[in-house]
């Protein structure tokens, strides 16, 4: 039993619990305070909902730290078979949230498959990959079945029009197989369309600019004719899409959304689409060094910031409690990545390794795209902050994954014995 308590890693399990009690005032305080008349009653008992899923969370944390990484492995392709039917189930049977159906209900309980979908995803492109120490670029079919282990549950998800989510999946294609070993350059090949698409929404000056810049420093870093080619056409194929998409493919309300971010405080987004990140703005900028208080924002408190307790949970944390305080939660955040990458470096056999990049990525994704939201920097496309946002199957999951990087990396000396 001593040995037990020895290798678990505890600093993770605090930053995880720390991370899960600032969101929980933060949700008590978007949803008990002055404001709360002006939320649906079903917004207003999030917090009792979000204590509730804690506790399940909890239970789910304590059951994976008893499964050995060997039980794990083994489970790793029926779970990733399991969520792709349950997200086959739900593009018939789920009933719509958000303009889209991605709630399976079970009674009173409702299912987010999306979500555990990551974690099914990360396992079984983790069993794929350590199958061979690297995925160079001679073994490609490895990365290409990996990419399409993480591209099918794409599709179903976007089929789900959940956009945000589905971008999760699309990125963390580049991350594991970084860590998997594809050489760099491929890696960049894969992120710069992404790039591209975010300038093409911008301007056509900023699409030419990436479209540029990344050619001539694919040519200077590589020196190799084709993979400079392929740099160039793809991050010029990328720029017209997006501006192809803009102009002929999506609707005028899609397009709103879309290009808000970029001054959203124009006539003709402000009382729309751009209204979120008005108010976000408002409150993040308004909180000052140290905040105006638990239960005092204006923001908050006047329930400007539309869906606080969930996507927008950063902007009462930073009005609240100011730039000490948001600092604080970032913090939190950047510790528990960079530990779990050790937890990962430490590990004695690839797939451990490889389930903690993926957990990285989801969480890293989730963080950058919420931030990148709330202040006004990226498209509102609905994400949530991990273990801070409202969110029950969102909870679940995020810990069941955590939960399996710290049983693996507890018993890491379990899976040494597989070898090569």
């Amino acid at each position: 039993m001593n040995a037990w308590y020895r290798n678990l890693d505890w600093p993770t399990l605090i930053a995880w619990l720390t991370l899960i009690g600032m969101g929980l005032v933060a949700i008590y305080s978007s949803t008990h305070g002055p404001g709360a008349q002006h939320l649906y009653e079903t917004v207003q008992n999030n917090f009792y909902r979000q204590a509730t899923w804690l506790v399940i969370a909890g239970g789910v944390l304590a059951g994976t730290l008893l499964v050995s990484p060997r039980m794990i492995m083994q489970a790793a392709y029926p779970l990733y078979g399991s969520v792709l039917v349950l997200l086959v189930a739900t593009l018939f049977l789920g009933h719509e949230a958000g303009g889209g159906a991605h709630w399976l209900a079970f009674g009173p309980i409702r299912l987010q498959a999306s979500e555990l979908a990551k974690v099914g995803t990360v396992l079984a492109v983790a069993r794929l990959l350590s199958d061979r120490r690297a995925v160079s670029a001679q073994h490609m079919g490895y990365a290409l079945r990996a990419a399409g282990l993480v591209a099918l549950p794409a599709l179903l998800v976007m089929l789900q029009n959940d956009m945000g989510t589905a971008l999760v999946f699309v990125g963390l294609i580049p991350i594991v197989l970084f860590w998997g070993g594809l050489p760099i350059s491929l890696i960049l090949l894969m992120i710069v369309p992404g790039l591209a698409l975010y300038a093409g929404l911008l301007s056509a000056w900023a699409a030419v600019a990436v479209t540029v810049l990344f050619t001539l420093g694919m040519w200077i870093g590589t020196r190799q004719r084709m993979l400079t080619i392929a740099a160039g056409a793809l991050s010029t194929a990328a720029g017209l899409v997006a501006s192809f998409a803009l102009v002929h493919i999506l609707r005028p309300h899609q397009v709103a959304r879309i290009i808000s971010f970029t001054n959203p405080e124009a006539e003709e987004f402000r009382q729309g689409v751009g209204f979120h990140l008005v108010q976000s703005k408002a409150a993040i900028g308004s909180g000052g060094l140290w905040g105006k208080g638990f239960m005092e924002g204006t923001q908050t408190q006047g329930a400007y910031i539309p869906e606080q307790s969930t996507d927008f949970v950063f902007s009462v944390i930073a009005e609240e409690f100011g730039l000490m305080g948001a600092g604080f939660v970032l913090l939190v955040l950047g510790f528990l990545l960079l530990r779990l990458i050790k937890l990962g470096a430490d590990s004695k056999h690839p797939f451990g390794s490889l389930v903690a990049a993926g957990a990285v990525g989801v969480y890293l994704i989730h963080t950058i795209i919420n931030l990148g939201m709330v202040m006004g920097m990226l498209p509102v496309i609905g994400l949530p902050l991990p273990f801070l946002s409202y969110g029950g199957s969102a909870l679940v999951s995020y810990t069941l994954l955590l939960a399996i990087v710290v049983s693996i990396h507890m018993r890491r000396d379990a899976l040494s014995i597989y070898g090569y």
